[in-house]
């Protein structure tokens, strides 16, 4: 089994690289579960896969300065944009497939951290619509 050291994660939001302001990025997706339980079943429980629906969680480090992560976000507040990520920045093949689909961008927060921390910001934005894997 092949074992992989994430050292090059790959992001877009609304086709922009963000690659060189993400610490962190973690993306899920998973299936709401539906009770289908008959008296049929023999006491087992009974379930069929209902709606999906996907997380991308984010750690930025902050840039405040004009062109950078903090103005590029702001005005994405309350939107729906297309997203892209992948494990590595190399191309898109079979051993770096991309997840491709959009995001409601719900939150930003400017300003986060205390004394002596570097200014970071963690978001999480829910996927809207569907989310496709793709190895070309």
């Amino acid at each position: 089994m092949a074992k992989m050291i994430l050292l090059a994660q790959f992001l877009s939001l609304n086709g922009v690289d963000m690659s060189e302001y993400t610490r962190k990025a973690e993306f899920s997706v998973e299936v709401e579960d539906k009770d289908i339980t008959t008296y049929s079943s023999l006491g087992w429980k009974a379930v069929l896969g209902a709606l999906k629906s996907g997380e991308l969680g984010l750690e930025f480090l902050q840039d405040v300065a004009a062109t950078k992560i903090d103005s590029i976000m702001w005005p994405l507040l309350g939107t729906v944009v297309p997203f892209e990520i992948r494990a590595d920045q190399a191309a898109v093949g079979a051993s770096n497939p991309k997840y491709t689909g959009s995001v409601l961008i719900k939150g930003w927060n400017p300003i986060e951290g205390g004394i002596g921390d570097e200014a970071s910001v963690s978001v999480s934005y829910p996927t809207s619509g569907a989310v496709v894997r793709a190895t070309a």
